[in-house]
């Protein structure tokens, strides 16, 4: 076939759940809805909650809300557009749009390791060296941290973005995927140069991924051996519980990639439509869950609703004393 250096593309085609056939787009439209309500909802609640509650103005929890806020933009990024997919059929968006959303897309997954690497070191301090714990981690470092991690990130995948800009595209624009992303763009280029930025993209997506991994399975690891010397079981209990938190939420993130990397690693296929389920799963699930794990697996977080709660109760219970 003969290429052309010329990009001819100005559209391209979601293609969402190849197999999903229009009488179901209806339920589909509206779970993704529900999920992006329940995003919204719960991360705005972290922000607010924890901006709101002075006692909450801590590293751990100033870190929960830069999570909260990648959480939350990267359902906005990808969700309203599923939605219309499937409620609308609006099945089109611009080659500059699409570019963009795989720009941001890339970008708050790179952002979203760098903050689970700042917080496992956040944990490993407080318990392999917790006197150095009040000097090391403090508001000003951890806001400083996790604010070069979003600027370092969001210039770095700049490069990834103008290098897949360079291909020519004028093979096809329909992306097998329910939103943008790299290897569904690049797919659609045209030209010897696919495969090298597919080679590059790999490797910065490796970086980003197995580099900050490694250090949060070591942090992690170190801290087990810690918490295994300890002799007395309560304390033990008490250490472990404080990680508990961390430990769920980068569980959620890692272990689907994980598995997606090494399914591919011993060429083990999917189908189309299970693929794109998994990859939706691993992306937008622990957007969806990790409030949850915020409120009910912290303890600081836990006790302050609880009083809330408490003081809320005995306000309507004095009020009704009184009509």
């Amino acid at each position: 076939m003969i290429h052309t250096n010329i990009t001819t593309v100005t559209e391209f085609i979601i293609l969402g759940f190849p197999g999903l056939r229009p009488m179901y787009y209806g339920v589909v439209s509206a779970l993704l809805l529900c999920l992006y309500l329940g995003i919204v909802v719960g991360n705005l609640f972290i922000l607010v909650f924890v901006a709101r509650e002075r006692s909450l103005h801590k590293p751990t929890y100033l870190i929960f809300c830069h999570l909260a806020a990648n959480d939350l933009l990267f359902g906005t990024v990808t969700l309203p557009k599923m939605v219309s997919r499937y409620w609308w059929d609006d099945r089109w968006m611009s080659f500059g749009a699409c570019f963009l959303q795989m720009y941001l897309v890339h970008a708050l997954g790179a952002i979203h390791s760098l903050l689970l690497l700042i917080m496992a070191l956040d944990r490993f301090i407080a318990v392999c060296v917790p006197l150095r714990y009040p000097a090391l981690i403090t508001n000003r470092s951890v806001q400083v941290s996790c604010s070069l991690s979003w600027a370092g990130t969001l210039v770095r995948m700049l490069g990834i973005l103008l290098h897949a800009l360079q291909l020519p595209y004028c093979d096809g624009n329909v992306i097998v995927q329910c939103y943008c992303d790299h290897l569904s763009i690049t797919s659609l280029g045209c030209g010897d140069g696919v495969k090298f930025v597919k080679d590059v993209a790999l490797g910065f997506a490796m970086f980003s991924l197995l580099l900050p991994l490694a250090f949060i399975i070591s942090s992690y690891g170190s801290i087990f051996v810690v918490v295994l010397r300890v002799p007395d079981r309560q304390s033990r209990y008490k250490l472990l519980s404080t990680c508990a938190p961390q430990i769920f939420i980068t569980c959620l993130y890692y272990l689907p990639r994980c598995f997606v990397y090494l399914s591919h690693a011993v060429d083990f296929s999917f189908s189309l439509d299970f693929r794109v389920a998994l990859i939706l799963v691993y992306s937008l699930f622990p957007a969806a869950v990790n409030p949850l794990i915020y409120c009910l697996k912290t303890k600081d977080i836990k006790d302050t609703l609880t009083k809330r709660f408490k003081k809320i109760k005995v306000g309507v219970n004095v009020k009704e004393m009184y009509k």
